[in-house]
């Protein structure tokens, strides 16, 4: 009987099963003087199934648990779920009530439950830790190192790191990811690089780490390096997440043509995979490159996930491409994939951005929730439609719903005034800022505001409030007052502010053409020739202006004095210039009227 029980608590069994057998082992005397090695049994069973609150039961029903069997019961708790971690704790606690001494293995499973909730104090089971003597073990000192790096005390997981002598691969990849969590990537090169002289081989977790760090930095020579030291040579084995992070790396850091030489080179593909390849496209403002990647990726049948669909849709808001955003929009809803806050703020911007604001507003209305990216994406769409009280009304809107805004939703808004003419509403969102959301504003911030009060024809206190500025006025903000001064034909001022603008922008041709148009207005000729040959002087080169438009969910590229423009879109220039021909037409015939 003993020996088919044991068999059968081997083998896959529901639930219901395991029930079935805890009350053969509580109601049949046969198994009295081996109750515990049962219970035991059926309490990693009950663990392994999720079982959790059923598995405390049992384990109360033992008379004298094993530290095995408590580290197997707090390490099953330390998951996902919130629930399931503050039960950690509590098997913990009682536990120790229980007088059961912890073991190595108890720590680390419970520090991960530790870090992941934001209201638990990590320090007192910190001080647990050295009560026991386990400060010396690696094992309990690297989840201290990754833990406090995880959980934005990266300050401790440092003093950790610097007081362990024998340091293996853990603790290094522990710091190297801990630094790059934090921003510091040049810190977690510097540690790759001392691994490296200590003799500790790096692992893939290290290389993936690291290459995080190279991607942040944008220094694709290290990440170069990497690459050729580590997988090229065969240190490393280069699976798909390796390889994910390297087509990353290289598209973040704009080598496109080695992120597609990777991506094809890599014998199996995930939706990491493909969702890189196209951010890296998107984000160096190759959008049909990356709609066309999209494509290809729905062809070899993966699934995208929410990063994939918010990349290709920023795509298709950049370039207008309607037709192409609203098929993404179809197959979203056609798989049933969920419209969370990430892929609904992308879905706003799009329809925003391609002139739809009332599918815009579909979407958000539709949203069951909406965090600040989500008001703020919608408060643009009513701003970039010349809405300006619209935005600033859903902006309040927004402050009613307990939703607080970012430094980038006072941009939208203030950017909405200042195109509205709202100035008293622009003075009072600005002061508010500090006053009432402890933000401080920045150099963007200050350059809506030189806008708010240049299209208003408030000149003098446009220059007065950079005069104010706590830092450095950047050339976005001697750009708006510049801007201002042509709209007002203030000349003086705006060869003072062009000036800086240059100054700040030695390289952007489009800051000459302004100041050449300027003098031009003044009639200003010899400095219009001085603006003319300084260009020359300095080798800038304007660049070529150009649109998209989208035919038939093709999309088609028009670029200015472009002499290689395909052949079958002759009949589009023609109708652009029959449309520009009757544009003019009514001005004309109303000068012929006024002169009969």
């Amino acid at each position: 009987m003993f020996h088919q029980l044991k068999a059968l608590l081997d083998l896959p069994l529901l639930f219901l099963h395991l029930k079935q057998i805890h009350c053969l082992v509580l109601t049949s005397p046969i198994f009295y003087t081996r109750r515990d090695l049962f219970l035991s049994r059926l309490l990693r069973r009950c663990t392994a199934a999720t079982q959790f609150r059923y598995a405390r039961r049992l384990l109360c029903q033992i008379q004298t648990p094993s530290i095995q069997l408590w580290d197997s019961l707090v390490g099953h708790f330390s998951g996902r779920v919130t629930l399931n971690r503050r039960l950690s704790f509590l098997s913990y606690r009682q536990m120790r009530r229980n007088g059961v001494v912890p073991s190595r293995h108890t720590f680390p499973p419970l520090l991960k439950a530790v870090f992941k909730l934001r209201d638990a104090n990590p320090f007192q089971f910190h001080a647990h830790i050295l009560k026991f003597g386990f400060d010396s073990d690696l094992f309990v000192r690297n989840s201290l190192i990754s833990g406090y790096s995880n959980c934005g005390l990266f300050e401790f997981g440092s003093r950790v790191f610097d007081g362990t002598e024998d340091k293996d691969v853990v603790s290094w990849t522990a710091m190297i990811d801990g630094f790059v969590r934090n921003d510091s990537s040049l810190e977690a090169m510097t540690y790759f690089v001392e691994m490296k002289r200590s003799g500790v081989a790096a692992n893939e977790m290290t290389v993936v780490s690291v290459l995080k760090a190279t991607r942040k930095a944008e220094d694709v020579r290290f990440g170069r390096s990497i690459h050729g030291f580590y997988l090229e040579a065969g240190r490393v084995r280069c699976d798909v997440f390796i390889g994910s992070s390297l087509v990353d790396m290289y598209g973040k850091c704009g080598c496109y043509d080695d992120a597609q030489k990777v991506f094809d080179e890599m014998p199996s593909r995930n939706v990491v995979t493909w969702t890189a390849l196209i951010a890296g496209y998107v984000q160096g403002r190759c959008f049909e490159k990356g709609m066309f990647v999209f494509e290809e990726m729905l062809k070899s049948d993966v699934a995208p996930n929410e990063k994939t669909l918010s990349s290709v849709l920023s795509a298709c808001a950049h370039v207008g491409a309607l037709h192409r955003g609203r098929r993404v929009h179809c197959y979203v809803i056609k798989n049933s994939i969920e419209i969370n806050t990430t892929v609904g703020t992308t879905l706003i911007d799009f329809y925003a951005k391609c002139g739809c604001l009332e599918e815009a507003i579909l979407v958000f209305e539709r949203l069951r929730e909406k965090n600040v990216y989500t008001w703020t994406a919608m408060i643009n769409g009513f701003a970039a439609h010349g809405y300006a009280i619209g935005a600033v009304d859903l902006f309040h809107t927004m402050l009613s719903s307990h939703v607080s805004p970012n430094e980038v939703t006072f941009i939208v808004v203030l950017s909405a005034c200042a195109h509205g003419g709202l100035v008293e509403e622009g003075r009072r969102l600005f002061l508010s800022m500090k006053e009432r959301f402890n933000l401080e504003p920045k150099a963007d911030h200050y350059a809506c505001m030189v806008d708010l009060f240049g299209r208003k024809g408030l000149l003098e206190e446009a220059k007065a409030l950079i005069e104010r500025m706590p830092m450095e006025p950047t050339n976005a903000v001697w750009g708006a007052l510049f801007g201002s001064c042509l709209i007002h034909k203030d000349y003086e001022l705006g060869k003072y502010a062009a000036s800086r603008v240059i100054k700040l922008q030695p390289s952007h041709s489009g800051r000459y053409t302004l100041l050449a148009n300027l003098y031009s207005e003044s009639q200003n000729w010899d400095d219009v020739a001085r603006v003319r040959k300084q260009m020359k002087d300095q080798q800038v080169v304007k660049s070529p202006g150009c649109s998209w438009i989208e035919v038939k969910g093709k999309l088609h590229e028009f670029i200015a004095f472009d002499d290689k423009k395909p052949l079958e879109s002759d009949d589009l220039y023609k109708t652009l210039d029959n449309v520009g021909v009757q544009m003019r037409l009514p001005d004309e015939l109303e000068d012929l009227t006024s002169q009969s």
